[in-house]
């Protein structure tokens, strides 16, 4: 003969009661241990407090800006830039780095994508990129403002690099942050000039927000 047990509707809600108890120690546990982490890892990072990394302008040349009569841009840069990792105890990592150039806030050249790298504890690299455009549309007033430059005797561009880097401390890395970088470069510009490339060399320092 079997035996059949059934509980009363009282003891089943001592045992709900019970297991509402568990559920809400492991929550709190969970939550604590989530802010204790949150908290050490937040300790480090104002410690260590990252600076963010340092750009400046090496040299800039332009050997193309051909404006046709439909106001189509042909342009060819060569740019080299000085970057460095201030920081003592953290390294960056640089992932999809993008330069290219704009003049009178217009983009003048197309993208041009380096290689992602690591730069180690107060390490520095020298970045160069060959920028160039074909048959970009520009403002009708282009040719007029190149002209006027010309007069002044100098011609202004904005050398920028966008992109994405990572801190790295010991073995953490952090996720990743958008990089801005602008680089004013000031070249002589003029009828009087000899016949070659415009270039600047001069070690501006850049801008650079993280």
């Amino acid at each position: 003969m079997s035996i059949i047990s059934i509980k009363s509707p009282k003891h089943c809600g001592k045992q709900g009661v019970n297991v509402e108890k568990v559920s809400k120690k492991l929550v709190f546990a969970g939550s604590a241990l989530f802010t204790t982490i949150l908290s050490i890892i937040l300790l480090v990072w104002l410690i260590l407090h990252p600076t963010k990394p340092e750009f400046s302008l090496k040299e800039a040349d332009i050997y193309l800006l051909n404006l046709s009569n439909v106001n189509l841009l042909n342009s060819s840069i060569q740019l080299t830039l000085f970057s460095k990792n201030p920081n003592q105890k953290i390294g960056i990592y640089y992932d999809e780095i993008q330069v290219y150039a704009s003049y009178k806030g217009q983009q003048i050249t197309l993208y041009t994508s380096l290689p992602h790298f690591y730069q180690g504890h107060e390490d520095s690299n020298l970045l160069s990129a060959s920028l160039v455009g074909t048959g970009l549309p520009v403002a009708p007033s282009f040719g007029y403002e190149v002209e006027r430059d010309k007069t002044a005797g100098r011609l202004i561009l904005n050398l920028k690099v966008n992109g994405r880097l990572r801190w790295k401390v010991g073995t953490w890395v952090s996720g990743k942050y958008r990089l801005n970088v602008n680089c004013v470069a000031v070249m002589a510009f003029g009828p009087s000039l000899p016949t070659g490339p415009l270039s600047a060399k001069q070690g501006t320092q850049c801008s650079t927000s993280v």
